[in-house]
């Protein structure tokens, strides 16, 4: 009997499982092979791997450095704006940790402690109510397993399968499809580049420089053709210059984009949603690592200070995150209504002239 399995070992998982690990009898489950480096099979969560400010010091009040080799050239201090429906480019400083996103997974499963039990490689499948626990069922190399948790935390991300098993009478956020594809790249292009173009999403396009490639992504609405819009975010940067004929792979995933706090669930009983499962991301760029790590401190304060009413004092910290998340819905019409971005762009605050 496992006191809490955590389903997923993402940053909102492994963050939680590393904090936890001296109090509880943990399982974790992956369906990545995060413990094998030379497992080529091993699935790449698609995301820009872009550690924003927020995250940054998290990182630090938890005393953790990104090790160098996680880190990709270059790194970014700029934002390159690229209105392509007013036709307005601007450049705003930011800071990012530009970083190997499937090494820094990797990395945060290497920090958590030895008695974990780390079920990578293992495709989680569903989990049914017992008299004092639950029952859960999944696979490793196609042969299937169950074992027995007392609480279930949900940080399987976006399309969470325990947030979609266990709230199914609840609002879910809207759902996009992030497509990545990676190009190989000799030009120099020292910022991260942000597309609005209402024509390919109501979300935003992105090119970011890693290494000697550019990825090239965008958040497109899930059932809106979001193949054949990417194709023709394509063939606009490519009219814009940009050289495209080397594809190197390409990714893709499901993410959350929460509009109303309704659609932020924290959880019921004995399971609980952490990270984007919860729907805890920025409706705005969504920015997920300092929602994750955010979200596992908060439960991780709560198991530790609340006890058998760990749930309520879990809600009663996700508050401050619900905030932020209203405040960043405030702040969407600015960054995605044409008229007002026209606006705002056009008066130059807060941009700068690159030399």
């Amino acid at each position: 009997m496992f006191d809490i399995a955590i389903i997923g070992a993402g940053p909102s998982g492994s963050m939680l499982a590393r904090l936890i690990a001296n109090k509880y009898k943990v399982l974790l489950i992956d369906k990545r092979d995060l413990s094998n480096e030379s497992n080529k099979k091993s699935i790449v969560k698609c995301c820009g791997g872009l550690l924003a400010p927020d995250a940054q010091n998290i990182m630090a009040r938890l005393g953790l450095g990104v090790p160098k080799d996680i880190l990709v050239s270059p790194q970014l201090f700029t934002v390159r704006t690229m209105d392509f429906n007013n036709n307005i480019e601007r450049f705003y400083q930011r800071f990012y940790l530009n970083m190997n996103r499937e090494g820094f997974d990797r990395w945060l499963a290497d920090q958590i402690p030895d008695n974990v039990d780390k079920r990578f490689n293992s495709l989680f499948k569903t989990f049914r109510k017992l008299d004092d626990s639950y029952e859960i069922k999944y696979t490793h190399n196609s042969k299937s397993y169950s074992e027995k948790a007392r609480i279930i935390v949900g940080a399987d991300g976006g399309n969470s399968i325990i947030r979609k098993t266990a709230f199914k009478e609840e609002k879910f956020p809207s759902t996009y499809i992030s497509i990545q594809e990676w190009f190989e790249n000799t030009n120099s292009m020292p910022y991260f580049t942000a597309i609005f173009d209402e024509s390919i999403t109501d979300f935003y396009s992105w090119i970011i420089p890693k290494d000697k490639y550019i990825v090239i992504g965008s958040a497109l609405k899930a059932r809106d053709m979001a193949n054949n819009k990417f194709e023709s975010l394509k063939d606009k940067l490519r009219n814009h210059g940009f050289n495209l004929d080397n594809k190197v792979k390409r990714e893709g995933a499901f993410i959350y984009r929460p509009t109303s706090l309704k659609q932020v669930l924290i959880g019921k009983e004995n399971i609980v949603l952490i990270g984007e499962a919860a729907g805890a991301i920025s409706p705005s760029s969504a920015e997920g690592f300092s929602y994750a790590f955010k979200s596992a401190l908060n439960l991780a304060d709560s198991l530790e200070d609340g006890g058998k009413d760990f749930l309520n004092s879990y809600k009663r910290k996700m508050n401050k995150i619900k905030f932020n998340i209203f405040l960043k819905n405030l702040k969407s019409p600015a960054m995605y209504n044409p008229i007002i971005r026209n606006k705002i762009m056009k008066s130059g605050i807060q941009s700068m002239k690159i030399i």
